[in-house]
This record gives structure tokens, sequence and C-alpha cells, in this order.
């Protein structure tokens, strides 16, 4: 019997009478909470079920990423909807006993959102962190069993597949895709509909489907998350895009350091060849369609899409001159379709529920929504779905449930190194492709960081730069020596050297990166850089003219000094010091030799009297 979960106490009864299981428990199997025990967790949970006769009463099922990563391992009981936060093996023994056994919630171990003040549950869709969420693209995530293709099946699954191939011609499917709006959301936001009719148009006897699941931005994990959660609809979405251009045959390239990703989406090809959704006469309409995998090493530059197919064909992932754009000439010389991960996962829900459906969500000129890996000092770190229009203070205030330690909301990093920095002024702005350019960003693959007063934004730009420099391909001068020269000037203005005419000598070396480099990696890793000196120039300025880091970060700019009224003379932060740059005598205040001190810290760490500060 196919085993189905909905997100709702009300379907969960239905559910455990057509199973046949009393109650489910769904584990999150996602890398974030497998990373932080969600294995023991359920080793836990089925050794504790059969201690107490229960295997065969009660259903354990390892899900997708639910969402809210910084609570994990997530555990969540239907009917009841009950979630359990940060679950822990010894926990899990008494969840079994009491909960799933004696029929009590264990109340201390629920997430206090979704509990009333008389203990009754709250549904997760009225938390805050869900209640403005659409989700379309994670619509299976953390509901379905990942590895069980009947589950998909059970939810509309390859629904789309069929209505392609029996009922709708290849023009009828790009024309649907392009009426919908649909836009990359790898990060460049091209239309996808547009991309499809190209790779059409082109006449070739041999056609290719490509899925870039390269994600390499720091912080970002949605199209992992999709991949481990619903690989199933990324296989669906290439097929009908196959079907569409002319294609028989389909790579997905993902890093080999996506382990789980790699495992289900395999383990979902197999079961798709064997119901005969790959392979030959698909649904019997004469349609053949077959697809494979392509491991890569972890190289930035290959989520360019030449780079991309160059590294598939077996060679040095580097970006080829466009044109000719992969729809003439792409992988093997031929004729090639690229999306992302995301991109795919609304494809088959585009084409059974209509283009007037995706294009009621978000706005005009970005319709449908986005998936962001929020992540930074934020509350609630965690993969977020919202529709297109969705302003920053929704996100940051009510999904992520605000700053931490009672800081103050400073700016948001969006597109990884080729984005930038939105500053607190314009947190009312709706995040959309349109926006987020106007304002010296962009979306990219949807990483999205939140910064804090903390945050050094000069020594932020510099990070950003620094990851780039390490993955530029260095096949074009602009981007291999400009964004070397760039982090020279970043180092040398924390370092406390920089001059006012440096800053006019970045933007000149920025401006000639973006409009001579072979690729977007050279072409925006400028982008961090220009927004943090277009909103933060003052910060900039600082560094160079007063020789002080505002937030504290930059440690060549800071001082460590010992307040001599407070100094009680312990000794505990000279006998600390690695490099004896603290001289005193006991019972007397003690002097810091700024020659000498390295900045790291631990004098302030060591000292029980608040006697030091820095500046």
């Amino acid at each position: 019997m196919v085993k189905v979960r909905k997100l709702v106490a009300a379907e969960g009864e239905k559910l455990a009478k057509k199973t046949g299981y009393r109650k489910q428990v769904l584990v999150c199997g996602g890398t974030g909470c497998t990373s932080s025990g969600s294995k023991k967790v359920i080793d836990a949970l089925e050794k504790a079920l059969k201690a107490n006769g229960l295997e065969k009463e009660i259903l354990v099922v390892r899900t997708g990423c639910f969402g809210l990563c910084s609570l994990g391992p997530i555990m969540i009981v239907y009917p009841e909807g009950a979630f359990y936060s940060q679950a822990t093996p010894e926990g899990v023994e008494r969840i079994v006993k009491e909960h799933l056994k004696e029929g009590k919630v264990v109340k201390e171990f629920l997430y206090q959102e979704t509990v009333h003040e008389d203990g009754s549950i709250i549904s997760l869709s009225e938390t805050a962190f869900y209640k403005k969420q659409l989700r379309v693209a994670l619509r299976n995530c953390g509901v379905i069993d990942p590895e069980n293709i009947d589950e998909y099946i059970a939810v509309d699954g390859y629904q789309a597949l069929a209505k392609v191939l029996t009922k709708m011609t290849p023009d009828d499917v790009i024309n649907e895709i392009t009426a919908s709006g649909l836009r990359g959301r790898g990060g460049g936001g091209f239309p996808t509909g547009r991309k499809w009719s190209f790779a059409k148009a082109s006449v070739n006897d041999v056609k290719y489907v490509c899925c870039n699941a390269d994600e390499g931005d720091p912080g970002a994990f949605m199209d992992r998350s999709i991949l481990e959660g619903d690989p199933q609809c990324i296989i669906e979405a290439m097929i009908i895009a196959g079907y569409a251009i002319g294609a028989h045959h389909g790579f997905v390239y993902i890093r080999a350091e996506y382990p789980i990703a790699v495992q289900r989406l395999q383990k979902a090809i197999d079961q798709a060849k064997e119901y005969g959704f790959l392979g030959k006469n698909i649904f019997g309409s004469g349609f053949d369609f077959d697809m494979e995998i392509r491991l890569g090493a972890g190289a930035f530059v290959c989520g360019e899409e030449t780079a991309l197919m160059t590294s598939i064909e077996g060679n040095r992932g580097e970006p080829r001159p466009r044109p000719p754009f992969p729809a003439v000439k792409g992988l093997f010389g031929k004729p090639t379709v690229l999306n992302n991960v995301e991109t795919y996962a609304n494809i088959a829900q585009i084409i059974l529920n209509g283009s007037k459906w995706f294009t009621s969500m978000g706005t005009p000129k970005s319709p449908g929504t986005k998936v962001f890996a929020l992540g930074g000092k934020i509350t609630n770190v965690g993969l977020v779905e919202i529709p297109m229009g969705t302003t920053l203070r929704e996100i940051v205030e009510e999904i992520g449930g605000g700053i931490p330690n009672g800081k103050k909301f400073k700016a948001a990093q969006t597109g990884g190194p080729s984005g930038g920095c939105i500053p607190a002024l314009h947190i009312d702005t709706p995040i959309d492709y349109d926006s987020l350019l106007a304002l010296g960003s962009m979306m990219g693959s949807g990483g999205m960081i939140i910064l804090d007063e903390d945050t050094c934004m000069v020594d932020i730009a510099k990070f950003y730069l620094e990851f780039t420099v390490d993955e530029s391909c260095g096949k074009c001068t602009p981007c291999r020596v400009g964004t070397r020269r760039l982090l020279q000037f970043l180092d040398k203005i924390t370092s406390g050297k920089g001059e006012m005419e440096d800053l006019e000598k970045i933007d000149e070396l920025a401006r000639h990166m973006q409009t001579s480099s072979l690729c977007a990696l050279g072409q925006t890793a400028p982008n961090p850089v220009l927004s943090t000196m277009n909103y933060f120039k003052d910060e900039y300025i600082a560094h160079i003219k007063d020789k002080t880091c505002p937030a504290g970060v930059c440690k060549a700019l800071m001082k460590y000094e010992i307040i001599p009224a407070k100094c009680k003379g312990c000794t505990l932060c000279a006998r600390n010091c690695p490099v004896g740059a603290i001289s005193g005598t006991v019972k007397q205040p003690h002097v810091i030799d700024q020659d000498k001190c390295i900045k790291c810290g631990l004098c302030m760490r060591n000292c029980k009297f608040g006697a030091i500060y820095t500046h």
C-alpha cells in the first residue's frame, strides 16, 4: 500500500487507516539533520519501537529537508502533527514510551512555536516560519520518502509527463512554459521557455538536456535539498524538456561532495527506469529518453553553463566564448538545454496546473516562488520558499525570526560571490530579479546571508573575493589578474595601509572586469566590493583615514588596552598571552605592548574584571 503523508492532522487520520499503521514518524534525512545526528536518532527510534513491540504499528520514514535546519534533528509524528526539534537518541526513548505507546505528547521536546498555551498543537503551516511560505519547488520535501517512487506517484508524480506525451505537442509544452514566465532559478533569470524554444529551433540529429546541480555558492543548499527530498521531480522535468526540444538523453552534473543527493538521485533514476518512465517508448508514445549522473570535483566555475558542459565532456572545466550559445552548440557540440535544479522543480507543476496558476504567484516580471538558503546572523537558519515580491523585512523579521542576541540588522548578502549586499535602508525592498539588480545585487541561486551590526563590510567583500580568487579557472586575464589585484587592494585597506586613491582604482578595475571577463564568474566577482563601497563607504574611509575597523573585526586595525582603574593585577592576562606582550606586577595595573600584541583576544577572554577593551 502506498504510504502518503500530509502536513495536516486530519489527513493523518485517513492515512493511518489506509496504510495500516497507527502512527507515522517522519525524520529529516537531509544533509543538515544528518550532520546533527538524525541517523543516530532513527537508529534509536527503530530500536525503541522494537523493544516496545510497536514496529508493526509505527511507520518510520526518512524524508528530505523540512526547512528549519537550525532545529535539527527534526521528527514529526502524525496524525497529531507533533513537531519534535533537536531530537536526541535519549529523548527518543521517552517519545516512544510516552507518546507512541501511551498517547501522551512529550511537550518539553516540542518546537515551542507549535504549542498553544493550553498545550494543544498548532499546525506547522501556522507558525511564523512557515506562514508566509508557499512551497512549489519544495512541495514534497519533508513530506514523502525520496527513495520510494510510489510515494512520488501518489502525489501526482509523472502525471505531467503523461499529459505531455499523450496530449501535448512539443510546441504546446514550450508555449505553456513561456506563458508561465518561469525564469531560470540558477542566477541569471533567463526566461526558460525562450531557452527551450531556441534549442528546439536548432536543427540537429542529436540534442541534450542538462541539469546544473553544481551549487557552489558559500551558504547555498537549495538544489541539494531538492535532490535529497524529491529527486523524481527533476527526472520528470528533464524528460519533459527532452520531449519539448527533441532530445533523448540527459545529464545531471552534481558535486561529488553531496553524497546523499547523489545516492538518492541514482536510486530515483534506477526506479524510474524500472517503472518505464525512462527508456524506450515512454507511455507508449514512441518517445525515448534516458539520463545519467556526472560527478563534479567541486570547481565553482563549473556552475557556468559552458564550463559545466566542458567538464561533462571530460575536459578541464573552463568556460567557452559565447556565441555560439549552448542552445545552438552546447554539449559535445550539439544543441543543449541547461537549467538548474530549482528551475526543473517547477516544470511539472506548471504543466499540471497551467501557466495562469503560476503567474498568479509572485510579480508580473518575476512570477512564481523562489527558494532561499537563509543563513548568517538570523534566528531561523534554514530553507525557505517565498512568493517573488516578498519583502526582505518579512524574510528577516517574520520568517527568519529576527537577529539573535538583540543585535541590529545591517545587511543581507544575496547571490553569493556574484551578488552584493542590501543595506538596512532597503529592508522593505520586494525580493525579485529586477529589484535586486537595481540595488547592485542579484538573485543568484538563492543564498541569503544575514549580517548584523558586528559585521565589517570591508571584511565581507574580502571574504567573497578570496573565494573567487581561489575559484577562477585562470583562462582569461581580466578575471585571473583582476580578482587578485582587487584582493590586494582590500588586503591593503584591512591591514591599515590603504589610501583614498585606492577606492578610485578599485572602481576602475572592477568596471573593466565586468565588461572584459570571459564568463559570469569574472564579470560578477567585483559585485560584493562595489555594493559594499556604495552603501558602506564610510567603513572603507574609516579603515583608510582613521586606521580603525568600526566593527572591530580587522585584526591589524584593532588595539587591546587595559583600563588601569579596573585592572586588579591578577596576572591572568599576562599568563595567557602567547607572545608575552603584557607586563606588570601582582596587584598593580598591567600594560599591553602594542608592538608585540598579535590581537588574539586571549587576554580579554580571560579577564574576569572587564578591564580589557578593544577599539
